[in-house]
C-alpha cells in the first residue's frame, strides 16, 4: 500500500510541476482598453465623424459667450451601449471606453449615464437615445439639422438626462 501511495504522489507531483512549467512560458494574452470621444475612433467601426453630440452640461451650462464650456463626446450611427465597445484582433481584447473631451466640466468622465444635452449635426440623418442598453426603454427623438442650419443644443429629457445608454438611427 505503501508504494501505490508513493507513486500515486509522484505522479501527482510530476504533473504539477509540468502545469506549473506549462504556466510560466505560456504567452498571455494581452488585452488594451483605450478611452476614446468619437466611435468613429474605434478601428472596427467604419464612419470618418460622429454627428450626434452628447454633451456633459445641460444646455443652460453648456455654451458661454459662443464657446463650449463643457466636454463632450460625438456618435455616428448606431451605438449599442455608451460605456464603449469590445472585439478580439486575434488573440487581443480590445476594449474602447466612450469618455468626454477634456473641453470643460466632465472632462474624462464616461458618456453613459452622464449626458445632458444632445446635438444632432447630421444634414439627413435623425437618432434615437435610449434609456437601456440595447436600445431599450424610454426614449428621445432628435431631428436632424435642416441644410446649413445650425446643429440645435436640446436637453435630454427629465427620464433620460444621466440616464442615457444607447443610440439608433430613427
Amino acid at each position: 500500500m505503501k508504494f501505490v501511495t508513493l507513486r500515486a504522489k509522484t505522479a501527482a507531483g510530476a504533473l504539477a510541476a509540468t502545469a506549473a512549467a506549462l504556466l510560466a512560458t505560456a504567452t498571455p494574452a494581452h488585452a488594451g482598453t483605450f478611452k476614446v470621444t468619437d466611435n468613429c475612433d474605434v478601428p472596427w467601426i467604419n464612419c470618418t465623424e460622429g454627428d450626434l453630440w452628447m454633451l456633459y452640461s445641460s444646455k443652460a451650462n453648456a455654451i458661454k459667450d459662443g464657446k463650449y464650456v463643457t466636454s463632450w463626446a460625438s456618435f455616428y450611427g448606431n451605438v449599442d451601449d455608451y460605456y464603449g465597445t469590445s472585439q478580439y484582433q486575434g488573440s487581443t481584447l480590445n476594449t474602447y471606453r466612450y469618455v468626454f473631451n477634456g473641453n470643460g466640466s466632465g472632462a474624462g468622465q464616461y458618456v453613459k449615464n452622464n449626458t445632458a444635452s444632445v446635438q444632432n449635426c447630421s444634414e439627413a440623418d435623425n437618432y434615437r437615445v435610449y434609456f437601456n442598453s440595447g436600445y431599450s426603454g424610454h426614449s428621445q427623438y432628435f431631428k436632424h439639422r435642416e441644410s446649413f442650419g445650425d446643429c440645435a443644443l436640446i436637453n435630454l429629457d427629465s427620464t433620460l438626462k444621466n440616464n442615457n445608454a444607447s443610440e439608433h438611427f430613427a
